[in-house]
């Protein structure tokens, strides 16, 4: 006699996702593009502290705790913006909004990995690097995404700051102590934060009206954001030809600075003209200035590592 499978049983042999797929949809919770972009304001300047190549395992161990550290922040920040992240069309296909992960094995997973991050840095780094990490993923996730998020337009200038710390990590990886040129360059990825974010935010402006989230672009004029995004430009321009003299960097560095500097304004004050004439995306083209920020960063921190070696 021939049992025929009952047709519920088929649908959850069939809706259960693989070990791979579990996998994958942990490692989206972490957010994987952001962790690169913060690692590369990592490493580098452990080059420009050592004023060379710094000891190869120790760049090692600094990746591993600072992906950990970037991980654990992003998956709490998953779990917090659950919610939102429904309702808009870049954060919908999440982990979260998918059911892929449950909110509270997304909640375990950020803590644990923010508790391995802060052990493994304080234990194969040390301590200041491990605490300046821990207070990354504290303020990113409390301090931007809990408070500031959804109650003002300023929530990225500020919130944003979570993600300026690198550089303080990759030096004091190296010294073990805190300087002025670091915080120049937690300086210059703060200034660079909004008219990089608010670029993104333009095009997804509907999605945070959506949410009821007050981003900028959503809430204010376009021509207001080009106006704001020019001021902010100028900011981290200026900030990175200030490394200069504070690092005493060799000619490299800040003719790369002034060289990228000059790009990045064009193509913000190309973008504020552009919104002054129109709401129209397909004319603004905002992903034009976002795409050219994330190369302006990574090749501004590039030259930093690359200096010693030329300067």
């Amino acid at each position: 006699m021939t049992v025929t499978p009952h047709a519920s049983d088929e649908h959850t042999r069939i809706d259960r996702p693989s070990r791979r797929d579990v996998v994958l949809a942990y490692v989206a919770l972490t957010k994987p593009r952001i962790i690169e972009l913060l690692l590369l304001t990592t490493v580098p300047v452990m080059f420009l502290a050592q004023q060379g190549v710094p000891d190869l395992w120790l760049v090692v161990a600094t990746l591993i705790g600072g992906t950990l550290s970037a991980g654990s922040a992003n998956a709490l920040n998953c779990v917090v913006d659950a919610d939102i992240d429904q309702k808009m069309r870049r954060t919908a296909r999440r982990p979260l909004p998918r059911h892929q992960v449950g909110t509270q094995a997304a909640l375990k997973f950020g803590l644990i990995l923010g508790v391995l991050s802060t052990a493994w840095l304080g234990l194969t780094v040390n301590w200041l690097s491990s605490a300046l990490s821990l207070a990354a993923n504290v303020f990113y996730v409390v301090g931007y995404t809990m408070i500031l998020k959804r109650r003002t337009t300023q929530n990225i200038v500020w919130g944003g700051a979570a993600g300026c710390f690198p550089p303080l990590i990759g030096w004091t990886a190296v010294t073990n102590e805190l300087a002025w040129t670091p915080i120049l360059l937690f300086l210059v990825v703060f200034f660079w934060t909004p008219p990089h974010f608010w670029a993104l935010a333009m095009r997804y402006r509907e999605d945070y009206a959506a949410a009821d989230v007050p981003m900028l672009p959503s809430v204010a004029p376009s021509a207001e954001v080009g106006r704001q995004i020019v001021r902010y430009t100028w900011a981290t321009v200026l900030t990175s030809v200030l490394v200069w003299p504070v690092a005493d960097t060799g000619w490299f560095f800040p003719s790369m600075a002034i060289l990228l500097g000059i790009v990045f304004l064009l193509e913000a004050y190309d973008l504020r003209a552009r919104a002054r004439e129109t709401e129209e995306l397909s004319i603004i083209k905002p992903m034009r200035l976002f795409h050219f920020s994330n190369a302006y960063l990574a090749l501004l921190f590039v030259a930093a590592a690359i200096d010693p070696f030329i300067g």
